[in-house]
């Protein structure tokens, strides 16, 4: 597969890859994957991003971002992000403008035991939007989650002017979703969409040319009991395939075509 593919969103900082990312690496390349658009979560990532771009700077592409769910590491308890925990962040997006491809992974998740509260759901908007206004100022373009949130996140990010944004496993409705498109945004599906009929209308209303593959790994593979790596993209290029009912080839060449629209410093780290 010539156009190969990219990795539009995967979590290749966290812990769970820290024994055997070369590993996992090696086989993403063997699997056709051409780069790694790498999100964090919370502000102990971000430099570890930073090495593994050093570490392979042809592949991992880094991002920097404050994900709306805070507190991931096991001892800790997870909590809705609050605007204390994006302050830490903040040196970090200006030391390292000129490495990061994106602002993500950001967004907004309404998920009820998350936030159950509408005061909780404002922070998250107030940090959401702080993390909108720092793309803008860098030029980036976001990489945004969006449980149970759909259509407010689309509102906010068209009420901030945002122009270059990919949701990430999206899950809102397909009307919903269409506003996106019209705002001129990207949608991206990991392996386990495959498992989930409900997405299949969604797939396909959803025009290929504002489509792009991830993995999320380590989450969303096939198996939820498995770790997720880069190289099962190729599980999400085949179901979208199979729903537009195009081939393979044609759905990795034109998701490539799209996420280099939308990450254009992927062109600094990959040759295509």
């Amino acid at each position: 597969m010539a156009a190969g593919f990219i990795d539009c969103h995967c979590h290749i900082s966290v812990e769970e890859f820290a024994e055997d990312v070369g590993d996992v690496i090696k086989r993403a390349k063997e699997a056709g994957v051409k780069a790694l658009v790498s999100v964090t979560e919370h502000v102990d990532e971000f430099e570890k991003v930073i090495q593994l771009h050093k570490r392979y700077p042809d592949f991992v592409v880094p991002c920097f971002g404050i994900h709306p769910v805070q507190g991931c590491a096991p001892q800790l308890q997870q909590h809705s992000v609050t605007m204390q925990d994006l302050e830490p962040a903040l040196p970090f997006f200006q030391k390292y403008k000129n490495e990061i491809a994106a602002v993500g992974e950001i967004g907004l998740d309404f998920t009820p035991w998350y936030a159950p509260h509408s005061e909780q759901r404002d922070e998250q908007q107030k940090v959401f939007r702080s993390q909108l206004d720092i793309a803008k100022q860098l030029g980036l373009p976001v990489n945004v989650h969006s449980r149970s949130a759909g259509r407010q996140t689309i509102t906010a990010l068209k009420e901030q002017g945002i122009q270059h944004a990919l949701l990430h496993n999206f899950a809102g409705k397909p009307s919903v979703a269409l506003e996106g498109v019209q705002a001129g945004y990207f949608f991206s599906f990991p392996p386990a969409i495959s498992r989930n009929e409900q997405r299949v209308l969604l797939v396909k209303q959803i025009p290929l040319e504002h489509i792009c593959l991830e993995t999320d790994s380590p989450a969303l593979g096939l198996d939820k009991e498995v770790r997720n790596e880069p190289k099962n993209i190729t599980i999400s290029c085949e179901y979208i395939a199979k729903v537009k009912g195009v081939t393979p080839e044609r759905v990795a060449e034109i998701t490539t075509q799209n996420a280099l629209k939308l990450f254009p410093r992927i062109h600094r780290t990959v040759k295509l």
